[in-house]
């Protein structure tokens, strides 16, 4: 007869104890540890007969001289090629990300904050496929008739199909509906079951489904609630099996803690194909889709889009949302070419510089690395002789992306020498270069993408590290080995002396 068995697993990392503990013994969170009750058979595990019945026909592990031979393994020349088939998902910002398009039979995780976007993206995603392909739209979230409402501020042009239980049934609508597009494939499961959504998953046979999200989606044979560690970790491989054996893309959206971490176990992110992090302010327009895992694709891209009236829209050129008003500069503003993966994005930084009225300065940096930021400053201070231990620093990043790369260095110390003497930079010029710590500039990479981009925006000058080869463009290279020497060129009209570095009296 089964007997049941208690054990405790942590919530944050998914680590199993025998015992309860306030702390956990593997990543130490205090309060994580959850009770879990597993059965265990009574009849004998066959692998351990099995395993023996071997070891006996061998003769205990005594070769006989019979030649190797493979049983199940097999070598690359013996696997057959198959060409990876990707479907466009309607978004071209979605298809950079994921490597080129959609893989099918893969399995990608999408994270982020609540109301970043997540549900919209997936629900337009859905309708652009649902033009070639079957979807299967799972929501453990939301009711049939809200994601209808919602389908119908995104304006979808397919007939979203309710499944109930055992049959489907075509609900009346007033979307506008597209007469090549009568008779879709979209189908809206509200469902949690994790049993429920695998027999509709066999009985439908999409060929790609969204599950919104994992956290709500349970396995009745376990104890646990729905969102624990067991329930994130049973589901989600069950799903992978299903997606690897009937070749059906999953589509999962997940939750995210308090930190921006990817609620559930970290096996979650392992067991997936593609993780993909939703990102932004959800007070600002712009959304950042960013991949940090890609089986089919390199990593480290990013996709742009804007939040309007019907939905989520492309962004085709991000470096103008990033941008500030060329026409109207203002001190303390420099331009960066900052390099997303591949993709170079021209953004402005800003820097504000007044004197300090306590006895430690402040710092702050909004979507600029802090250490770096505090970095630069020792340099000024130090190599160009600024009174940065006097002066409170501020630097920001226009639109709120962060830049956090070493190439924008000498953005930020160029933004905060001009706020220092309240000095314009040269709207038409790009700083590109690494500042190192004894006053250098240093070399950075992917420089003729991030002139290319430079000089398509119209900027006439780029003032970049000495020493490196540059492409013949139409924008003048101006090759600086010192940061004060970029201080120079960057603000022409000025000659900065001994005189000119130290603060004004009435500061």
């Amino acid at each position: 007869m089964a007997k049941p068995k208690t054990f405790y697993t942590c919530n944050e990392c998914g680590a199993e104890s025998p015992q309860w503990f306030g702390k956990c013994p593997a990543c130490g969170t205090y309060n994580s540890l959850e009770e879990q009750i597993s059965i265990q058979s009574s009849v004998d595990v066959p692998s351990r007969g099995g395993v023996s019945s071997w070891q006996s026909a061998q003769g205990n592990g005594k070769s006989h001289g019979k030649p190797a031979k493979a049983r199940a393994s097999l070598t690359f020349d013996q696997i057959t090629d198959r060409q990876i088939a990707r479907w466009e998902s309607g978004y071209g910002e979605l298809d950079r990300v994921l490597g080129g398009g959609v893989v099918p039979g893969s399995m990608v995780l999408i994270g982020g904050d609540p109301g970043i976007g997540k549900s919209t993206l997936l629900l337009q995603v859905s309708n652009q496929l649902a033009q070639k392909y079957r979807i299967l739209y799972v929501t453990g979230e939301e009711s049939g008739q809200q994601v209808k409402l919602r389908a119908s501020r995104l304006g979808v042009s397919k007939t979203l199909s309710v499944v109930n239980e055992d049959q489907v049934t075509v609900v009346d609508t007033t979307l506008p509906i597209d007469p090549d597009s009568i008779g879709a494939d979209l189908y809206v499961l509200p469902e949690t079951d994790l049993e429920e959504i695998l027999r509709e998953i066999d009985s439908l046979k999409p060929n790609v489904a969204v599950i919104d999200s994992i956290q709500t989606v349970f396995f009745p044979a376990l104890t646990s609630a729905p969102g624990s560690v067991a329930q994130v970790r049973e589901c989600t491989a069950a799903l992978m099996k299903v997606a690897k054996h009937e070749d059906v893309t999953m589509l999962i959206v997940g939750h995210v803690t308090k930190e921006g971490a990817i609620a559930g176990p970290k096996v979650l992110e392992h067991l997936v194909d593609t993780v993909l992090y939703f990102e932004g302010d959800r007070f600002a327009s712009h959304r950042l889709l960013r991949t940090v895992k890609n089986r089919f694709g390199a990593t480290h891209e990013i996709g742009i889009f804007e939040m309007v009236t019907d939905g989520l829209r492309e962004v085709a050129n991000p470096s103008e949302l990033f941008l500030g008003n060329r026409d109207d500069p203002a001190p303390g503003t420099a331009i960066v070419v900052a390099c997303e993966g591949t993709r170079p994005i021209v953004v402005e930084l800003q820097a504000l510089v007044s004197p300090t009225s306590y006895p430690s300065p402040r710092r702050a940096g909004t979507g600029v690395d802090y250490n770096r930021l505090v970095q630069i400053l020792a340099v000024l201070e130090k190599r160009v002789g600024i009174p940065m231990s006097k002066l409170d620093s501020y630097v920001a990043s226009a639109g709120g992306l962060n830049v956090e790369e070493p190439a924008v260095d000498l953005g930020i110390a160029i933004a905060i020498v001009a706020s220092f003497r309240d000095r314009i930079v040269d709207p038409g010029t790009v700083l590109i270069g690494e500042v190192g710590l004894g006053g250098q500039v240093r070399s950075v990479s992917q420089m003729e993408l991030r002139l290319k981009e430079a000089a398509k925006l119209g900027f006439k000058r780029a003032i970049v590290p000495k020493g490196q080869k540059f492409p013949d463009l139409d924008i003048e290279i101006l090759p600086v080995a010192k940061v004060i020497d970029a201080i120079i060129a960057a603000i022409p009209h000025q000659e900065l002396t001994a005189d000119d570095l130290e603060p004004d009296e009435d500061e």
